[in-house]
């Protein structure tokens, strides 16, 4: 990752190049009216007239420039080596200042009447407006950026059983860029890790709902105190952090999820490390990894009087292909928890509660926009079905003494649609077959409305 500002010394050339072109455009048709005879129009006219057209663009292009309005190109490529999703690195458009931009999502989901076995089950139907996110940040100068996201869940922050919205801090962060190849990042920061993490605007992946293995296995969205680089040489781009380590407290058969201390008053007894490897060989095609280890216990977790010592590692590799309208995406994930038996007896866990020694997922996922094939292939609209075939186990090891609870390994199913009237709103429809080895798995219907800018 490089710049996204030429140096001081270069800041006029964009105003000069636009200058020359206007001025060469220029006379080009005062050549041309000059040409034509008294009284006739000249040879070309309706070439003249969009000339005259070009030229009012660009003379508001150069007066954009020589204000210091001008918006700064920041590729979808270029967003993703920063670690962020298109709406997210609205800030690195902006050449001072502040900049506001944001996404929003809503989801319905119509639950099956009877599980696997045919059992009755009566789960209600539920219509949620599941987050609404401003990002706003500052650029100082063109070396200091400030960039935060703020997310509001479930559309309100009232107390109560049925309130389960709240405000949080998603990413707030300061960066230094350095140089071309290295920058300095610090604050509250989205792990590196998946196809999701990082990347989790709406409008940026396929399916209503996000993979299960990118919220089970990798706890999506996870964010940490710490800092660290980022940078990009060539194909290679990647990012490295030192963040406060996951509380162990919170880990559970369901996985680690509520082991995430998402900035609030994180207790740092145990730090960690995440790394992540990128490579871009050709446009469109992503291919790389990540891991994540570090101490969970915190300092907060006794066994026969003395401190336990619990570690956690996670690791993923992935792959992508956005080419000529196909979308394909792979993943795989696995977590470890060292002393998970000493683990679950400090949180009085017993039998199939038992938190996994290892857990893992995968997912294969595979998409193709219907509108290349006609006159709307602008690549800004789409209409694209989908398909994503995924396999988890939160439980896939447990230590000896302690069984695993089969409704644990998952096999998910998901056919649907997308379609995208602009680039930046989009309708997602799918239908879920979900199964488990409990056979207690129901199948649920999804639509959900995004929106980024």
């Amino acid at each position: 990752m490089g710049f996204l500002m030429a140096p001081p010394s270069q800041a006029a050339d964009p105003v000069d190049a636009k200058l020359q072109e206007f001025e060469k455009r220029l006379k080009q048709l005062e050549d041309k009216e000059a040409a034509a005879a008294p009284g006739k129009s000249p040879e070309g006219a309706g070439e003249i007239q969009e000339l005259r057209r070009q030229l009012d663009v660009l003379a508001a292009e150069v007066e954009k420039l020589r204000s210091g309005e001008a918006e700064l190109e920041v590729t979808p490529e270029r967003a993703r080596e920063l670690g962020l999703g298109p709406s997210a690195a609205s800030i690195y458009r902006k050449p001072r200042g502040v900049s506001i931009a944001g996404y929003g999502e809503m989801l319905y989901q119509v639950f099956g009447d009877e599980d696997e076995r045919g059992n009755e089950v009566d789960t209600a139907s539920r219509l949620d407006f599941l987050r609404a996110i401003l990002y706003t940040g500052f650029r100082f100068t063109d070396q200091f950026v400030f960039n935060s996201e703020i997310e509001f869940e479930h559309a309100t922050t009232g107390e109560g059983a049925e309130e389960k919205g709240e405000v949080s801090v998603e990413f707030a962060y300061l960066e230094y860029n350095a140089s071309k190849y290295l920058n300095l990042r610090g604050g509250l920061l989205l792990l590196p890790m998946g196809l999701i993490n990082e990347f989790h605007e709406p409008t940026v992946f396929l399916g209503a709902r996000r993979p299960e293995t990118e919220n089970r296995i990798i706890p999506t969205t996870w964010r940490e105190n710490g800092a660290g680089i980022v940078g990009s040489a060539g194909m290679f781009n990647y990012r490295v952090y030192i963040v406060n380590g996951l509380n162990a407290s919170g880990f559970s058969s369901s996985g680690l999820r509520d082991g995430r201390q998402q900035g609030s008053e994180a207790l740092a007894e145990d730090l960690a490390f995440v790394g992540r490897l990128d490579i871009t060989p050709t446009p469109g095609v992503l291919l790389g990894g990540s891991i994540f280890t570090g101490g969970a216990d915190q300092g907060q977790l006794l066994i026969g009087g003395e401190d336990l010592e619990v570690s956690t590692t996670i690791g993923e590799v992935h792959a992508q292909l956005q080419v000529r309208g196909l979308d394909f995406r792979a993943l795989y994930a696995r977590a470890t928890v060292d002393n998970a038996a000493e683990l679950n007896a400090a949180l009085g866990l017993t039998g199939a509660e038992s938190v996994g020694e290892a857990l893992q997922g995968f997912y294969l996922q595979a998409g193709y926009n219907l509108l290349l094939l006609t006159r709307y292939k602008d690549g800004n609209r789409g209409l694209t079905p989908y398909f994503r075939f995924e396999k988890l186990n939160a439980q896939d090891e447990v230590p000896a003494g302690f069984a695993a609870d089969p409704s644990r390994d998952q096999t998910l199913f998901t056919l649907g649609v997308e379609l995208r009237p602009i680039y930046n709103i989009v309708i997602k429809t799918d239908y879920q077959w979900i199964t488990n080895e409990a056979e207690s798995g129901v199948n649920q219907f999804n639509i959900a409305l995004g929106y980024s800018f």
